[in-house]
């Protein structure tokens, strides 16, 4: 799988920061923050690639991951709450959010690449649901909000594990009852601090 993006550097203080962002905007995506918990609405092109950038933050533990997207206008017949960019981030980096804003205003105009994601770090079936319960369980999303932005941070299992939920998204009119969602639940043992999301494909933008 084969993924252009732009990498983005910025200094604070003694720390060094490197910032992935899509090259092409992901124009037909809204994140919406309803306080309890949150919902994306996505077309299918633009799902296969959250998807692809998913399985890139298993693999990038010493990037941030941007997903810009709070600035994209709604689909027609959707009217969201407050809207909120996404950043994608391995927990071993330890970064704080509070940072955030001050790092995303000294990012430099960055660099094309092409991201390469070999077939063996591919999207995997997910665990069993009871696989995931126990208390020792560290592949778990937790998320912070922090200047317009909702941090998913987490392990490279679980990013692996959970990007299907994106590249598996299907047109509606492929479906006989022409509607297609999916969500990270609480009860599917993927989410620890942190509220679920409701992902609803959209084909009208």
């Amino acid at each position: 799988m084969r993924l252009p993006i732009t990498i983005h550097g910025a200094q604070l203080g003694r720390d060094r920061f490197r910032v992935i962002r899509p090259l092409e905007p992901l124009t037909n995506a809204v994140l919406a923050d309803h306080d309890r918990w949150l919902t994306m609405w996505v077309d299918h092109d633009t799902a296969r690639r959250i998807g692809a950038l998913w399985l890139l933050a298993a693999r990038s533990a010493r990037s941030l991951i941007h997903l810009p997207l709070r600035a994209n206008a709604a689909p027609a017949a959707v009217r969201p709450a407050s809207q909120v960019d996404l950043v994608l981030l391995h927990h071993s980096m330890q970064f704080k959010p509070a940072r955030w804003k001050q790092l995303r205003g000294q990012l430099d105009r960055g660099r094309r690449q092409t991201a390469s994601i070999p077939e063996a770090d591919g999207p995997r079936p997910e665990r069993d649901v009871d696989a995931r319960h126990y208390r020792e369980n560290r592949d778990r999303f937790h998320q912070h909000l922090h200047a317009e932005t909702l941090f998913m941070v987490g392990s490279a299992p679980v990013f692996r594990d959970t990007a299907s939920r994106f590249l598996d998204i299907q047109p509606a009119h492929e479906r006989a009852d022409g509607h297609y969602c999916t969500e990270f639940h609480s009860g599917d043992g993927v989410l620890g601090n942190a509220r679920e999301i409701h992902i609803t494909y959209h084909p009208e933008w």
